[in-house]
């Protein structure tokens, strides 16, 4: 992958507008990623168990248990259209190194990249048919009963995947509503930059994007400003001139972007940037004075759209993120550590991010969602445990012969 990096990068410009450095960075990114999986899997698999029967009470000594791991046959791994070319790498590498074949459903948009991801595994010597990539999804697949494991990255189809998979093991991350919650002691100028770079990078078509931000009142002011001032520098156009926000990955995705902001202005929310949009192609659009009456106040946007809504106290922001069925991750800013910890404590979501904001590595990290955002948890050691069913194989010793040693 890493030799053939340029055209899988050139693949992701063309296909889902990802600006060219960042579809650069995601290719080696992901390289690395397999290469990591490749080390941990030989530690974390390579490890079986032994254990004797009379650390059980009651029992003899005459029986062993050697406990070892063993694949799941099939593993089907359906990443999304934002990321196809690094969340495949972050399903099929942890189920290769455990012993199973893969199917790759890629994404509608983002299929060419995956293609190209296929031969590089090809040319890295895997048997043939050890690495397929399907076209259909539906029934067909989710539902085919050779398939032994589901790892999805996407929206509510996961959802009704989960709902009709029955004893099939699942792993879904199934986007999310993060919320940053700006404290009265919080570096302003630091979030400032944490919310520009987690609300707009990659146009917000991220599941771990700045989703909202709950800032405490009497910092709101300054912390939209210095916002606002960030938003004004960011470059829009085309993705091959590597700027800051690219078009959408649809006309679809655009209306229902612009159907959010047009609720959230017909309900009162202040334009602190002017609303613009070509085609698919949304400039980047910063909001303020957002209630929970307000659509965006609560739904995910996927696109270059920033909600500020200002609270009477931490609390009431907590009680807010807490109230969404998303739950993915969420970000806290503060300088006092012990109120960092306990905030997050107190949210509800997958994982708190303090100081900055949310994001899915380092990839041997947990990556888990709650509630709606989510089943199981990713990250390479958890993949690759997810990967395998445990086996118990007992050797039954002769009671008289052991007993006479």
């Amino acid at each position: 992958m890493r030799q053939h990096a340029q055209p899988i990068a050139d693949s992701l410009v063309r296909e889902v507008a990802k600006p060219a450095k960042q579809s650069l960075d995601e290719v080696v990114r992901s390289a690395d990623l397999i290469d990591y999986t490749a080390e941990e899997g030989a530690r974390a698999l390579g490890a079986g168990e032994l254990l004797t029967s009379d650390s059980f009470p009651g029992q003899t000594r005459n029986k062993l248990c050697l406990v070892s791991k063993v694949p799941l046959g099939v593993v089907l791994a359906i990443p999304p259209f934002n990321y196809p070319v690094n969340l495949a790498a972050s399903k099929l590498a942890p189920a290769l190194m455990a012993g199973n074949a893969v199917v790759l459903k890629p994404p509608s948009q983002g299929v060419v990249a995956g293609a190209h991801m296929m031969q590089c595994f090809a040319k890295a010597g895997l048997p043939k048919g050890l690495v397929n990539m399907g076209s259909e999804i539906g029934d067909y697949l989710t539902l085919h009963p050779l398939v032994s494991c589901i790892s999805f990255t996407g929206g509510d189809t996961g959802i009704a995947i989960a709902r009709r998979a029955g004893m099939v093991p699942l792993q879904m991350e199934l986007g999310g509503k993060d919320v940053c919650i700006v404290c009265s002691d919080a570096d302003l100028d630091l979030a400032a930059k944490s919310i520009l770079k987690g609300g707009f990078s990659f146009s917000g078509q991220r599941c771990t994007a700045v989703k909202l931000v709950l800032v405490v009142k009497e910092v709101a002011d300054a912390l939209a400003a210095k916002v606002a001032a960030g938003v004004a520098k960011l470059t829009v156009g085309d993705p091959k001139d590597d700027v800051d926000i690219t078009p959408v990955i649809s006309d679809s995705s655009a209306d229902f972007i612009e159907g959010l902001v047009e609720d959230a202005r017909a309900k009162g929310a202040k334009f602190l940037t002017p609303y613009r949009r070509e085609g698919n192609l949304i400039w980047p659009t910063l909001l303020d004075h957002v209630t929970p009456e307000m659509r965006i106040a609560w739904e995910e946007p996927f696109g270059p759209v920033v909600p500020i809504m200002r609270v009477d106290s931490v609390d009431q922001a907590v009680a807010h993120c807490n109230a969404n069925n998303l739950a993915l991750q969420g970000c806290v800013f503060t300088r006092d550590v012990n109120r960092a910890i306990a905030i997050s404590d107190a949210m509800e979501t997958g994982t708190v991010q303090i100081n900055a904001a949310p994001a899915r590595g380092p990839d041997h990290f947990p990556f888990q969602g709650f509630r709606d955002s989510g089943i199981g948890s990713q990250g390479i050691r958890n993949s690759l445990a997810m990967m395998v069913k445990i086996k118990s194989t007992v050797i039954n010793l002769d009671k008289d012969s052991y007993a006479r040693g």
